[in-house]
């Protein structure tokens, strides 16, 4: 790009104190310095004029937002330009979209920036920068995907037929999108208004972003129940991508032990024959780490998957809730361990602790290994069984099975004294509406089920002789044999 000369909108003893002001009051101030750039047109090749404004955006940092416009053809292009550093860290922008009004939240795209869709398997690369809307980012890929659309149809008709679909899905979201110049298709793509008062499908918008200078409009500021942020550490080729020397040291000092399998032999409980366990130390974000321990005989086919906690005893145990609404809430993560019991109330079910040993898997896989466990291996059925009994379990087996499509909302209860048991948080770092976590004090009788109550954790290594040596021992332990020793259940340092 060409620059010949450069002016300032604003008298130079006008100027503000700081050149960076929030972007609201730069708006339709008239003081506000905007630099004007001669540029060259990619278009018509001829001299074109770019504005320039430094400006400030709430909640995130100094940027640049870049206006040209050439009077000979009327071409016209906006970006954005991060004045800032690059963030030591990389982030992920997460907003569930549910209504109209959340198209309407402004996003800053910067040059490093990834957005994708997961529900219509969307993602539109790194490219130029950009301060839009989320309505503005679905827009300009409805023209991009429409643009060529024609070509499409005639060198590869599988394509276009994919991306028509794509196509049709998000103008529900956005309906009112014009075509593209010379992407008309034989296909009608103009909305009706129905379309536009028709419910939005719900989705997803994800904005990762390695620089850290990409942002999406919160509502109500960080609080916000749709809107979620996770920091990342970047690796070495994206740090490559983005100018930046990699810090080798730091991969060098990282232990790689949580990445490790590690093995020991052992024997198979069915057949006898030796076979391995496989054991992996596995951290589950914003929990704790466990290890997922894998068995598995080549002999007979004899396999058994179990978790074990890899922390140490917590002081309190915790009663985790969960409200089922729809199918995404079958998709969450699930750590059950040997130690919890699960209720669902709904349909009278509850599984005692010890029930199905440790288990990390989603809610529907543990719903589908229970209902497998009940209806196979339970002895209620055939000519033994009576049959009030029978009734009784399929009328159970028929009320999990519609658990388990979520044709009706239930509640599930997991409980566990050692709180080693975790629901994912599909809203993580903020709070999971439908989700609650409750942490008690164990009674007596769950710390001696747990064998808590006659452990010595202070000094159990260390036993003081007196004196008179190990007869002047005996004859105190022997004038004294109602004497106790004080004993603290274990606990989480």
């Amino acid at each position: 790009m060409s620059t010949s000369e450069s002016t300032a909108t604003a008298p130079e003893e006008q100027q503000p104190q700081s050149q960076w002001r929030p972007i609201g009051e730069a708006v339709g101030a008239g003081d506000v310095p905007v630099e004007v750039i001669e540029s060259l047109c990619l278009n018509c090749h001829e001299q074109g004029e770019t504005r320039m404004l430094l400006t400030v955006i709430p909640y995130f940092r100094e940027v640049i937002v870049c206006s040209f416009r050439c009077e000979h053809c009327g071409h016209t292009n906006n970006e954005i330009q991060s004045a800032g550093e690059i963030q030591p860290l990389g982030a992920i922008y997460t907003v569930k979209c549910t209504d109209r009004d959340d198209l309407n939240r402004q996003l800053v795209k910067s040059e490093s920036c990834t957005i994708s869709i997961p529900e219509y398997q969307l993602t539109i690369p790194a490219g130029r920068g950009q301060f839009t809307t989320i309505e503005g980012v679905l827009a300009d890929t409805i023209r991009d995907l429409e643009h060529d659309q024609p070509l499409r149809k005639i060198q590869h008709p599988e394509l276009h037929e994919k991306i028509q679909d794509l196509v049709a899905k998000l103008r529900v979201i956005v309906p009112n999108v014009e075509a593209a110049p010379g992407g008309a298709d034989d296909e009608p793509t103009a909305s009706t208004s129905a379309e536009a008062t028709a419910p939005m499908p719900n989705f997803t918008l994800k904005l990762d972003d390695p620089s850290g200078n990409s942002f999406v409009e919160t509502r109500g500021g960080l609080q916000d129940p749709k809107w979620s942020k996770r920091e990342y550490g970047r690796d070495k080729a994206q740090d490559e991508a983005l100018g930046l020397k990699h810090d080798e040291e730091q991969d060098k000092s990282t232990s790689h032990y949580p990445e490790e399998i590690l093995s020991f032999p052992g024997v198979c409980s069915l057949c006898g024959s030796e076979l391995e366990t496989l054991m992996k130390k596995v951290n589950i974000p914003h929990f704790k780490d466990i290890i997922l321990m894998s068995t598995n005989c080549h002999d007979c086919g004899y396999r058994d998957n179990e978790v074990k906690s890899g922390g140490a005893i917590s002081a309190k145990g915790r009663k985790i809730t969960l409200k089922v609404e729809d199918t995404d809430d079958l998709s969450r993560d699930i750590l059950k361990s040997e130690t919890a019991g699960l209720t669902i109330p709904e349909i009278d079910l509850e599984l005692n602790p010890g029930t199905l040993g440790g288990r990390f898997t989603t809610l529907e896989g543990l719903l589908q290994q229970v209902y497998e466990e009940l209806d196979e291996k339970v002895f209620a059925r055939g000519d033994a069984s009576e049959r009030g009994v029978t009734d009784e379990m399929a009328t159970f087996l028929g009320n999990l099975k519609k658990a388990m499509a979520v044709e009706m909302p239930f509640t599930v209860v997991l409980d566990d004294p050692l709180a080693n048991s975790y629901i994912q948080n599909t809203w993580a770092p903020d709070p999971d509406p439908n989700l609650v976590e409750e942490d008690y004090e164990r009674d007596h009788l769950q710390n001696e089920e747990l064998g808590l109550n006659d452990i010595n954790t202070e000094n159990y290594g260390h036993v003081e002789v007196p004196e008179g040596g190990e007869n002047a021992s005996s004859a105190t332990a022997a004038a004294a044999p109602d004497a106790k020793q004080e004993v603290k259940p274990i606990v989480q340092a």
